[in-house]
C-alpha cells in the first residue's frame, strides 16, 4: 500500500510530457531542395528536346526539285512553229521486171550504190538470148542475100550496057535487047526486096533484143538500195498476182532528193511560205541541225486531221540522213548568223534567284560522305533561248529548281518525292 502514491506521481508526469502545447505556434514545413522538385526537370527536358529537334533539321537533307543546264540552240528563240515529220525521197521507185521468169542473179546489197543504167538483177533468159542470136543471123543473112542481089544487079546492068551497044550496031535482034532491059529491071527489083527483107529482119532483131532487156533489171536512176523484196530463185512478175511470186525485187531512193515531210495545222499555215528558211533536227542524231528551206505546200487539206502537208528540203545535206527518219523542224523568222547555230548553256528561269542584289543558282555538289550540298554560285543572265535562259555555266551541271528562301549555302539536299 505504502508504493501506491508513487506509481500514480510518475504515471502522471508521463502523461504530462505527451500533452499538446497549445502556446507554441504552428511548426514551419520542411521546404525540398530545388533538384528534388519535377517541375524544373520537365522545363529542361523541353529545351533539350527543341533544341535537338532545330539540329535535327538543320542537318535533315532539304527536298529540292533538280534541273540540269541545257545545251540550248538561240535559233529557239527565232523559231515561229515547230513541227515533227519523216524524210522522204522525191525520187523513189520499187523497181521490178517488165517480164517474167524466174531470178537468176541478183548483184546489190541493201545499202549500196548504183547508178543508173547498171545491171542490179538478171532473170532466166538463155531461150531468150537464143532467140535474139537468131534474129540477129537473120539480118547478117539478109546483108548477105542483098550483097548477092547487088552483084546481080551490076551484071544485068553491064549487060543491058553492051546489048544496047549492039542493037544500035545491029548486032543482036530487038527482043535480045528486051530480055537485057526485063533481066536488069529484075534485078532491081530485087534488090529493093532484099532491103525491104533486112528491115523486117533488123526490126525483128530489135524485138529480140528488148525482149532479153527485159529480162535485165537496172537501175532508173542513181541512188541507194533501200531493201531487197526477192532472192535469187524466186519467180518474178510485173504485178505479182499469182501466188508464190514477186514484184518489186529491190527498192531504191535517190538520196540527193530528200527532203521532210511534216504536218502542220491549218490555224498555224499563215506562219508559213515558200522559201522561209528552217532548221532541221533528226531524232536519230539530237546534235545535229541542218538548214533547210520550205519547198512546197501540198494544196489539200486533211479533213480527219485538218492538218496541210509542207515539203522541206535540205539546204545542207549529211551522210547520215536517211529516209523515213523521224524528224523536227523548226520554221524560223529569219535565217540564221553564224554564231546562232551553235549551242550556249541555259537553264530554266525559275533555277535563278536573287541573293545580296546578285542572280545566283544553287550549284548541286556531291560531299565525301556521299551526300548532296548546294553552293551558291553567282551567275551572268543572258538573253532568252525559246523558255530558257542563257547563263555561263557548263552544260550538265546539277542546278535547284526554284530555290526557296530557307536554302542557304551549304545545305544538304535530296531529291522531291514526286
Amino acid at each position: 500500500m505504502p508504493d501506491q502514491p508513487a506509481t500514480s506521481s510518475s504515471s502522471s508526469a508521463s502523461l504530462s510530457r505527451l500533452a499538446i502545447d497549445r502556446s507554441a505556434g504552428p511548426a514551419l514545413r520542411r521546404r525540398r531542395p530545388l533538384w528534388k522538385r519535377w517541375w524544373p526537370w520537365l522545363i529542361l527536358l523541353v529545351v533539350v528536346a527543341a533544341a535537338a529537334l532545330a539540329v535535327r533539321e538543320r542537318q535533315a537533307p532539304m527536298a529540292v526539285d533538280f534541273a540540269t543546264v541545257a545545251s540550248a540552240y538561240p535559233s529557239a528563240s527565232v523559231a515561229v512553229l515547230n513541227a515533227t515529220g519523216r524524210v522522204v525521197a522525191a525520187r523513189r521507185a520499187s523497181v521490178s521486171s517488165k517480164g517474167t521468169g524466174r531470178l537468176e542473179w541478183l548483184g546489190v546489197q541493201e545499202g549500196q550504190m548504183v547508178k543508173e543504167g547498171d545491171v542490179i538483177a538478171r532473170l532466166e533468159n538463155r531461150d531468150v538470148a537464143a532467140q535474139r542470136d537468131q534474129a540477129q543471123a537473120q539480118v547478117q543473112a539478109a546483108r548477105a542475100n542483098l550483097v548477092q542481089g547487088e552483084a546481080e544487079l551490076a551484071d544485068a546492068q553491064a549487060a543491058l550496057k553492051r546489048a544496047r551497044d549492039l542493037a544500035k550496031q545491029n548486032f543482036i535482034s530487038g527482043s535480045a535487047l528486051d530480055t537485057a532491059e526485063a533481066r536488069y529491071n529484075k534485078a532491081r527489083a530485087v534488090i529493093e526486096s532484099l532491103k525491104a527483107q533486112i528491115g523486117v529482119a533488123e526490126a525483128n532483131a530489135r524485138v529480140a533484143g528488148v525482149a532479153y532487156d527485159q529480162t535485165l533489171i537496172r537501175a532508173p536512176f542513181t541512188g541507194i538500195v533501200l531493201t531487197k523484196s526477192a532472192n535469187v530463185g524466186d519467180i518474178v512478175t510485173p504485178f505479182s498476182s499469182a501466188s508464190g511470186t514477186t514484184g518489186a525485187v529491190v527498192t531504191m531512193a535517190d538520196m540527193e532528193t530528200l527532203e521532210v515531210e511534216a504536218d502542220v495545222s491549218e490555224s498555224s499555215i499563215a506562219r508559213i511560205r515558200v522559201g522561209q528558211p528552217a532548221e532541221i533536227q533528226l531524232d536519230a542524231f539530237p546534235d545535229l541541225r541542218l538548214l533547210g528551206e520550205v519547198s512546197r505546200i501540198v494544196p489539200t487539206v486533211d479533213r480527219s486531221k485538218a492538218t496541210l502537208l509542207v515539203k522541206v528540203t535540205f539546204v545542207e545535206r549529211d551522210a547520215r540522213v536517211l529516209p523515213d527518219m523521224s524528224a523536227k523542224i523548226g520554221f524560223l523568222s529569219r535565217p540564221l548568223a553564224a554564231d546562232e547555230r551553235k549551242p550556249v548553256p541555259a537553264v530554266r528561269p525559275d533555277a535563278i534567284v536573287k541573293r545580296d542584289g546578285r542572280d545566283v543558282v544553287f550549284v548541286v555538289t556531291r560531299d565525301e560522305q556521299g551526300g548532296e550540298r548546294v553552293k551558291s554560285q553567282p551567275v551572268t543572265v543572258g538573253a532568252k533561248v525559246g523558255d530558257l535562259v542563257r547563263i555561263d555555266l557548263a552544260p550538265g551541271t546539277r542546278v535547284v529548281s526554284a530555290p526557296g528562301e530557307r536554302l542557304v549555302d551549304g545545305a544538304t539536299v535530296t531529291a522531291a518525292k514526286k
